[in-house]
C-alpha cells in the first residue's frame, strides 16, 4: 500500500497520475490529512482510503510519502518514527529536507529524496530523484512509477537538488511571470486581456511542444528571427536589459534559499 502523509495539491496530483495509470502502479493508497473536508474531497473523488492519523500511514503502508511542508518535517518524523521499520521505503517531497537528515530521525536506509513540480497537476510535472545506493532495482522501479505517472522522472546525486529546486521546481513560477507580463504588455498597447492571454500561452504551448522535439532553444530563436526584424528589435531590449543576467540571479537566489532550508 501507498501511504500520503500529507493531502495537499501534490499529493493529490500524484493520487490522480496513480490511480489513472492504465498499467504499472495500481496500488491501495492512504493519506492521513488533519483537515475532514480535505479528507472526505480526496475519498469521494480518487476512491481511496483516508485517516486523521499519520501513524495510521506509517503502521499501514511500506511505500510512505512524506508530502507535508518542511518547516512540519521534524514534528512528523518524530511522531511516525518509531513505526518505520527497515523494510518501509520513505519518500520525501519537501524542499530542503536531506537525505542524511532523514537518516537521523528514521530507522530504515530506504530514503528517496524527490523534487517534483507544479505541472505534476496536469501529469506534465518534471520530477528529480536521489536515493542511497541500498535499493533493489524493482523498489527503484515501484517509486518511479509513481512519479511517472505525473510526467517525467531523472534520478540525480542529491549535491544537485538545490539547483534542480531552482530550475523546475521554481521555475514553473518564472515561467508565469514571464507570461503574466507578456499578457500585461499586450493589454497596454490595446489587446483585451482574454486575446492577450491566448496568444501568451498559446505560444508558450507551442514553442515547449517544439523544444520538446529536441530542437535546441537557440536553433528555434534563430528560425524565428530575421535580420532587422521584429523579434531582432525585441531581444536587442532583452539583451540590454541583460535578461539572462537576471535569470541567472534568480535561479541563484532560488538554490541559495535552498540551501538555507537545508541547514534549517
Amino acid at each position: 500500500m501507498i501511504g500520503f502523509i500529507g493531502g495537499g495539491n501534490m499529493a493529490e496530483a500524484i493520487i490522480k497520475g496513480v490511480k489513472g495509470q492504465e498499467s504499472g502502479v495500481r496500488r491501495d493508497i492512504l493519506v492521513s490529512e488533519p483537515r475532514e473536508d480535505r479528507r472526505k474531497y480526496l475519498q469521494q473523488t480518487y476512491g481511496i482510503k483516508t485517516t486523521g492519523s499519520n501513524k495510521e500511514v506509517a503502521s499501514s503502508c511500506n511505500i510512505i510519502i512524506l508530502a507535508v511542508k518542511p518547516q512540519n518535517m521534524a514534528v512528523v518524523l518524530d511522531e511516525i518514527a518509531d513505526l518505520i521499520t527497515e523494510d518501509k521505503t520513505v519518500v520525501s517531497i519537501a524542499a530542503g529536507i536531506t537525505l542524511s537528515y532523514l537518516q537521523s530521525k528514521l530507522k530504515t536506509k530506504k530514503l528517496i529524496r524527490v523534487m517534483p513540480n507544479t505541472p505534476a497537476i496536469v501529469q506534465e510535472g518534471m520530477s528529480v530523484m536521489s536515493l542511497c545506493e541500498c535499493f533493489s532495482d524493482r523498489d527503484i522501479a515501484i517509486v518511479r512509477d509513481i512519479f511517472m505517472s505525473v510526467g517525467k522522472v531523472l534520478t540525480l546525486p542529491e549535491k544537485y537538488i538545490d539547483t534542480v529546486t531552482a530550475v523546475s521546481g521554481s521555475g514553473p513560477a518564472f515561467v508565469a511571470l514571464f507570461i503574466e507580463a507578456m499578457i500585461e504588455a499586450g493589454g497596454k498597447m490595446g489587446l483585451s486581456k482574454d486575446n492577450a492571454s491566448e496568444l501568451a500561452i498559446q505560444t508558450l504551448i507551442g514553442t515547449a511542444k517544439l523544444l520538446d522535439t529536441g530542437m535546441p532553444p537557440v536553433k528555434l530563436r534563430e528560425m524565428v528571427t530575421s535580420p532587422g526584424g521584429t523579434t531582432a528589435a525585441g531581444l536587442k531590449v532583452f539583451e540590454e536589459k541583460g535578461f539572462k543576467d537576471i535569470v541567472y540571479d534568480a535561479l541563484h537566489a532560488a538554490k541559495k534559499r535552498a540551501e538555507e532550508l537545508a541547514k534549517g
